[in-house]
């Protein structure tokens, strides 16, 4: 992994716990890393769906509620895989704020075409984290980076459908 500031994971008290395989340090770090960023994708993918405004509205609205849709059942994916590999996910507020690679939108009304360019950054920002962990996790846990796979095919896909909305043949 890249960045050189650890992440607020550890590894969770094994008394009374059920036994197999613990994460090693790398896939805590990095789960940690993915979880921030889904989490944070949420919260930008409602701020701009409750202030998007302009041509195409409706369908753009309705578009951000799927992406908030992944990143959450992403989020709860990725934490709950956590937990089963003896990880203690750290979804605060201020672990968020603090470990985020994505930029935030701004609180005011926002048009179509920029939230289409704001959207499509933070999409692009997610999977890139994702992409940049997941050797290390496949390395640690072939069965973790399945699940990485499939969300990394979905936001990616998501971005080509909101990119769509302001290119141009």
């Amino acid at each position: 992994m890249a960045s050189s500031k650890k992440t607020p994971a550890k590894k969770t008290d094994r008394e009374n716990a059920e036994n197999g395989f613990v994460a090693p340090e790398v896939l805590r770090e990095s789960l940690q890393t993915v979880l921030v960023q889904l989490l944070d994708l949420q919260l930008v993918g409602k701020q701009i769906h409750w202030n998007v405004v302009g041509p195409n509205f409706r369908d753009l609205h309705q578009n951000l509620d799927e992406i908030v849709d992944i990143a959450r059942r992403g989020s709860d994916e990725i934490a709950e895989r956590m937990r089963a590999l003896h990880a203690t996910p750290d979804g605060l507020a201020a672990t968020v704020t603090k470990y985020t690679k994505l930029e935030q939108p701004v609180n005011t009304e926002i048009l179509t075409t920029n939230a289409v360019d704001m959207v499509v950054k933070a999409l692009q920002t997610t999977v890139a984290v994702m992409r940049e962990v997941h050797d290390p996790v496949d390395e640690a846990d072939p069965t973790t980076a399945d699940i990485l796979h499939q969300y990394i095919a979905d936001l990616e896909q998501q971005a080509w459908f909101i990119s769509a909305e302001t290119r141009k043949p």
